[in-house]
């Protein structure tokens, strides 16, 4: 198929330039989007059919057989060989089951080792003589070792998570999943489920897929290419907020709460809209020997009007100049002139309506707005005046003055600020779908610059309520969809666990009651209860001898602390002969062992784990609670074996 693209000859095909590079363009795309991937094979399953697709069944019609794939795969003569798993005939493979078969006679699984056919399953769906059973193909692919990127779970869909990844691109959909269930898998395939479904509509649109920091994207950047798609952009939240300031400086969790509170949506609309004045003076235009004056009333009455249709504040005074313009020609008319369009234009730029409009709604410049309110105390207390209290206004305040916009040292929740207030101007562009992970971090105002992605299209938001690790995590999935303006979406929950053992997973739940109380506990489906121990040590030593054990293990291993213990570690592996990588870093077959600041845990997994001193991580968070939720994020990033090494107690209530 890709010979056949690279064979094209598109020189008498085009009518001009412009349309040779688009097609050209185009052409690459579908080059590199049938690149060979050496160890992922193009099918993985097969279905018998019953009968004929779309037949009716009383007619008898044979039934069809279909192999499944990650890819649509023709021969040369255009005769399908591999359906995409995302084809409605593929469904069936994650769908049908004994108790439903959908009308499928034969299941059929292929097992592979590095990309060689190494096994194969069969499940007679419609045969009652056949006992309904697990899948030890299944299994074995879910318990396959971690080494390098995210993969994707073509293979392993199962129905429930089926169900969410087709479902209709005009709803939003929030998915509530505990570690190990599969819930950023499901985001991304649901992508990838869309572009196949409504392709030239999310072409046009755009797609965006926004993770908690660049290690996480950097892990799951491969699983969309590797199903063929390429468009997809993916970014952090501070990314997307990133415009006209540099982020150097930080907030202390007081002052960062209150700047994601959603109520300084309405600080900034005040101060925004405070620079609107009503016009005390006419307006006189003079064109050849006529003057025309509008009068001050009349004026105020079009400022009202565009007040009152709550249209962004520069859209609104780019109509105005119109507006008075066309009081003008409105004149012109009475008096028995016939102006036409290019008049009004010439009106409206005319240098009386221009200072007019300068004087009643002059330009706002989003980051110095920001910085006045920030800095300056009498400002913010009238533009917050019965929404924010005096302590409040306090803590967000800066200590110091600041000459500039450039010289100032920005915080990212100050940028989100600056977005906000430029969304207030300047209407946000948005896109077709945007799917959000690890959304349970983001405070309101992060989920207001989200949803300004996303106005006219749709969304897919997936996070863990008791993985919240930010002092202005979520409290409910409800508050977080109205923040984001879409209270339409549809709450799903994950509880099955495919990633994390049966025995880490029941170990790292006693921690649910204190965090996220009235969350269902993950159930590992795992048959492996995986390998777990505690491990009392006296030194870094002994941290070091838990790491070459794992390692004598296949896979991937991580070795996670405390943020303010990396540097010792780091330097104890070293003097072992241990090399390590960072968060996000390629694991090779060289070097196995990543060194992960538990800040940065989240969302990454790895076959075998070492956690170092647990109460060291709780410790590290500004409240226990939240501490506690880093530790239970922490608790569950292993997929085989999990060793839990501490020289201090552990925390009271993991025992």
């Amino acid at each position: 198929m890709r010979e056949d693209v690279e064979s094209l000859d598109i020189r008498d095909v085009t009518a001009n330039w412009v349309n040779a590079e688009v097609l050209s363009r185009q052409i690459d795309d579908r080059i590199k989007a049938l690149a060979d991937l050496s160890d992922t094979p193009l099918f993985f399953g097969r279905l018998d059919y019953l009968h004929a697709p779309g037949a009716d069944q009383a007619e008898g019609a044979d039934g069809e057989r279909f192999y499944i794939g990650r890819r649509h795969v023709h021969d040369h003569d255009g005769d399908p060989m591999v359906i995409d798993w995302r084809a409605p005939v593929s469904q069936p493979f994650y769908r049908a089951s004994k108790k439903d078969p959908l009308d499928i006679a034969l299941r059929r699984r292929f097992g592979y080792t590095g990309g060689d056919l190494t096994a194969y399953e069969d499940e007679h769906l419609s045969d009652p003589a056949e006992d309904a059973r697990t899948s030890k193909l299944l299994q074995r692919e879910i318990e396959r070792p971690r080494v390098g990127p995210m993969r994707d779970i073509v293979a392993t869909i199962q129905p429930e998570q089926d169900e969410i990844v087709r479902s209709g691109l005009g709803g939003t959909v929030c998915v509530q999943g505990g570690p190990g269930t599969g819930k950023t898998a499901v985001g991304l395939h649901r992508v990838a489920y869309l572009l196949y479904a409504h392709r030239e509509r999310l072409a046009r649109t755009g797609t965006l897929v926004i993770g908690p920091n660049r290690s996480f994207l950097h892990y799951i950047e491969q699983v969309l290419p590797a199903l063929g798609e390429l468009s997809v952009r993916q970014a952090t939240v501070d990314d997307l907020v990133a415009g006209s300031v540099e982020v150097l400086g930080t907030d202390d969790a007081a002052a960062a709460i209150i700047k994601g509170d959603a109520r300084m949506a309405q600080v900034l609309r005040r101060a925004v809209y405070a620079h609107v004045t009503m016009p005390t003076e006419q307006v006189v235009v003079v064109r050849g020997s006529r003057r025309w004056r509008v009068p001050a009333y009349e004026l105020e009455d079009i400022v009202r009007e565009l007040l009152d249709r709550g249209i962004r504040y520069g859209a609104a005074r780019e109509a105005l100049p119109q507006r008075i313009a066309h009081a003008v020609l409105v004149q012109m008319e009475r008096s028995g002139e016939a102006p036409d369009d290019r008049v009004q234009d010439a009106v409206a730029r005319n240098s009386a309506v221009k200072a007019a409009v300068k004087a009643v709604w002059p330009p706002v410049d989003p980051a110095k707005l920001v910085l006045r309110l920030l800095t300056d105390a009498d400002f913010l207390a009238v533009h917050s005046d019965g929404i924010l209290t005096e302590d409040e206004r306090k803590t967000i305040l800066w200590a110091r003055p600041v000459r500039s916009v450039k010289a100032a040292k920005w915080a990212p929740a100050d940028a989100v600020l600056i977005d906000e207030t430029t969304d207030l101007v300047q209407r946000t562009h948005s896109l077709g779908h945007v799917v959000l992970d690890e959304a349970q971090d983001l405070s309101p105002m992060q989920y207001r610059a989200v949803g300004r992605r996303c106005t006219t299209g749709s969304a897919t938001v997936l996070g863990d309520l008791a993985q919240g690790t930010t002092p202005w995590a979520t409290r409910s999935w409800d508050e977080a969809l109205a923040h984001l303006g879409k209270t339409e979406g549809v709450i799903e929950e994950l509880t099955a666990g495919f990633r994390v053992p049966t025995d880490v997973i029941t170990y790292a739940s006693r921690l649910l009651p204190h965090i996220a109380p009235g969350l269902t506990p993950v159930a590992s489906v795992r048959e492996n209860p995986g390998f777990f121990a505690l491990r009392p040590v006296t030194g870094t030593a002994e941290v070091v001898a838990a790491c070459e054990e794992l390692l004598a293990h296949e896979g991937s291993t991580g070795l996670i602390s405390a943020d303010a213990r990396i540097p010792e570690l780091a330097e104890a592996l070293t003097a072992a002969g241990l090399g390590h990588l960072a968060p996000g870093e390629e694991t090779t077959a060289e070097t196995r062992l990543t060194l992960v600041p538990a800040s940065l845990a989240k969302g990454l997994e790895y076959d075998y784990v070492v956690l170092d001193e647990p109460q060291a991580v709780v410790d590290g968070e500004p409240d226990e609670r939240t501490g506690l939720r880093r530790l239970y994020v922490t608790l569950t990033r292993a997929v085989s074996g999990l060793i839990v090494t501490h020289a201090s107690e552990l925390p009271a209530q993991l025992t």
